[in-house]
Parts: C-alpha cells; sequence; structure tokens
C-alpha cells in the first residue's frame, strides 16, 4: 500500500472514532503493534501487541470515562508508510472533569496493518484530569 492508502486507512478509522467507534481502529493494527504515549506519568510508556493496547491502555483509560470518548481528526499528512493525525479528544470523566485533549499521533502501517503508533499531547491535562495508571 502506499501513503494515499495508508492515509485513507486512518481517515476512516477516525470518521468512525468522531462518533465514538473505535473498533476500525483497532481492527487495522497489527496483532504485534507497538502503541507508545509520550510523556513523564503513569500513563506514558509502550504497550506492546494489541491485547495489551486493549488491556493495558484503552481498557483502563475507558474506564476513567463518563460516557463515549470520540476523537475528531482535523489533519491528515502521509509520505511512504507513515501517516501523521492531528485530533482532538472529548469526553467528560467520571469525576466530573473535562477530558478534552489535543493529540498528534505518528502511525507506520505496513502491508495494510497499523504497525506502530505514537502519540503526543497534553501531558499536564493527563496529570491534572486522570488519576496514575496502575501498572
Amino acid at each position: 500500500m502506499g501513503a494515499s492508502e495508508n492515509k485513507q486507512l486512518l481517515k476512516t478509522a477516525f470518521d468512525a472514532w468522531a462518533t465514538g467507534d473505535i473498533r476500525p481502529l483497532i481492527a487495522a493494527m497489527a496483532d504485534d503493534v507497538t502503541w507508545t504515549v509520550s510523556g513523564h506519568n503513569s500513563w506514558s510508556g509502550r504497550f506492546s501487541g494489541k491485547d495489551s493496547v486493549r488491556r493495558d491502555l484503552l481498557g483502563p483509560l475507558g474506564a476513567q470515562f463518563d460516557g463515549t470518548y470520540t476523537s475528531t481528526a482535523s489533519r491528515f499528512v502521509a509520505e511512504d508508510d507513515v501517516v501523521v493525525v492531528e485530533t482532538r479528544g472529548s469526553v467528560a470523566t467520571k469525576a466530573g472533569a473535562r477530558y478534552d485533549n489535543e493529540y498528534c499521533f505518528v502511525f507506520r502501517v505496513e502491508d495494510g496493518r497499523i504497525r506502530e503508533i505514537t502519540e503526543y499531547m497534553d501531558t499536564q491535562l493527563v496529570a491534572e484530569v486522570l488519576p496514575e495508571l496502575a501498572r
């Protein structure tokens, strides 16, 4: 697949996530995907494998939310096997705070599957609004 196909794969996934449906993004991940969360807080680190991403990152994160989390993309940039997506998440936490973070995701796509995800976001908002992730 080329850059335009890789970009379309992520556009389709984020179009769904904008409505609260993360399933297409997860379905596009390779089984051995790595998701790296930038920064220096309890949520930062590397999650290796689709099962770990679901169990150790997305599960605990989703447990903090009161309602459906949405992520609305504003820009896609693709070159070769890399697609960069700027997006804004929106949800309230169960504690009543807003978690409306802005992100820049860098995806590496190989053979139509997401192999690597690097996530950059407002880590101060994470520290202020989300409880520490137990590992």
